[in-house]
Formats: structure tokens, sequence, C-alpha cells
């Protein structure tokens, strides 16, 4: 099943984390963001990707040509650098579709403009590519399959912390209780569609403005609520978070480490790209 990754976005408050860095390549650990988010995906078998491109597309593409897997495996070293042998692989067996979908294009339009890179597909998966969790992903494609519908996606609490007010007549408070601790429930990205999405969609619409809204009064939409673990990277102070619970080796999201990465020794040669990147490149 193919994944749709939103992958244009400016990233305006997490700037600290670099200025021309685009948000899906800000690192969590020694890896960006967006990689976490394929790794997941990968885990469950799902390893062909559409990358929506905006905001430093370059920097997206450049980082997977020219990847390296000794980044994130266990390697040996021989020759002064001119022989590598990788234990394990990352990517060697993904498939990465990128296609620039304009630096100011929202949501709706990037996933109409990738729309003819689903042909065939008669359900996808797509996510923001900036948020984590450690959810069991085949339970909502699952759910989403038993039904009728043309969309659903991941329901969570929300990490952040701020307060709510109830005001009464005279603007007295009535009640003050933390978001994160309310009834709230948001979207937390990691959609299943099937696609008659595009169906929805007209030109310059947001996603989840009016296209949910036409899917909300069909009955089509259906969200699937969790309360595990979920994190949402938009502030640098959220990155810094991810990051602690990845130094600790307390990352829950790393749902691959759990039952090991698999595979074999894979040679290379010098310090370049990964197996599949180096046949394409011949």
């Amino acid at each position: 099943m193919k994944v749709v990754l939103f992958c244009g976005g400016l990233g305006m408050r997490i700037r600290e984390a670099g200025e021309n860095t685009p948000k899906p390549m800000v690192h969590v650990g020694d890896r960006p963001i967006l990689w976490h988010v394929m790794k997941y995906y990968a885990h469950f078998g799902h390893k062909e990707f559409i990358l929506c491109l905006g905001y430093r597309a370059d920097v997206i593409k450049n980082y997977f040509v020219n990847y390296c897997e000794f980044t994130s495996n266990d390697f040996v070293l021989r020759k002064g650098g001119k022989d590598l042998q990788v234990f394990n692989s990352d990517i060697h067996d993904w498939t990465i579709t990128f296609v620039d979908t304009g630096t100011n294009a929202n949501i709706g339009q990037r996933l109409k403009a990738v729309e003819r890179y689903l042909d065939g597909e008669e359900v996808f998966l797509a996510n923001y590519s900036d948020n984590l969790t450690d959810f069991n992903l085949p339970d909502l494609i699952d759910s989403f399959s038993g039904q009728s519908k043309t969309a659903a996606f991941l329901c969570v609490r929300p990490s952040l912390s701020c307060h709510c007010v109830s005001i009464g007549s005279g603007g007295l408070v009535q009640e003050i209780k933390t978001l994160s601790e309310s009834e709230t429930m948001i979207n937390g990205g990691y959609f299943v569609f099937r696609r008659t999405i595009f169906d929805y969609i007209k030109a310059g619409e947001e996603l989840v403005h009016e296209p949910f809204q036409r899917l909300i009064a069909r009955k089509q939409l259906v969200a699937h609520p969790y309360d595990g673990f979920w994190r949402s990277m938009d502030t640098f102070k959220e990155k810094q978070e991810l990051d602690d619970l990845y130094s600790k080796g307390m990352a829950p999201w790393q749902l691959w480490k759990r039952q090991g990465n698999g595979g074999g020794v894979i040679p290379a040669k010098g310090r370049s790209a990964s197996p599949l990147l180096k046949t394409k490149k011949k």
C-alpha cells in the first residue's frame, strides 16, 4: 500500500532547529523526523512512498540520493574507508517518488498533485510527516477495510499543554482545566483513503476544511481513537522532548527496534548511497 507524505511545510515555529531546514528534515536523534515516519510505515510493510515536496525540496532529495546506511547501522570499515560492510539496511527495499507540489500549496493541493502517481491504488495511506506514534497501524487499516467509507484518520489526545477556560455571564470563570486532561481529541494524521477522496477535493481547497466537511455530510469520514503515545513536532520545545526520549533509549515510536531490523551484511564501496540508490545511479 502506497504512503503519501506531506513534506512541503515551512516549519516557521521550529526555525531554531535550522533557518533553511525544511521541517521534515529537522533531526530527532541522528535522523530527520521524516525518516522516523517512513521507518514506522516500513515496519508494517508499507515501503512505497510518495513525498509531496515544497519548501527546500532540494534538501530532501539530496538527503535520500546521498543516503548513508552506516549512520544508523553497524558496519565494518576496511582499507581506510574504501571497503564498507553494513550489517543492516534501512532503505534498500524502499521505493520513493519525489514530487514537487509547490512551495505555498496547502495539503489538499499537494494531495491532488500526486493523484496520477496513485493509479491502481484503491486504498492508500497518508500523513503529515511531523508526528510520531507507537500505534499498531494494522488496527486502523483493518477497521477501515471493514467499512465502506472514503476516509479515516487516527484521533489522539493533544500533546500540548494549555488551559481551557469556561466563561459564564458577566465574565465569571466557571472552570479551568488543562487541555490534555479534557475530553478533547484532535486529528493526529495517519490517514487511510480510498481513491474516491479525490472526488471530494476541489481546486485550491485545504484537505480538512471543505473536503472533510463534504465527507462528514455524507457519513464517509471515520476517526479511530487512540490514547497511547503520539507526539507532534511543531515547536523547538517539542523537538527537544523527542530528542530527550531518543537519547534515553525510550523512543516508543521505534517499533522496528523492538523486533530487530533483520537483514544480512550489505557490501558497500566507500561512503556513498544505499544499495537501492546506487543501483539507480548506474
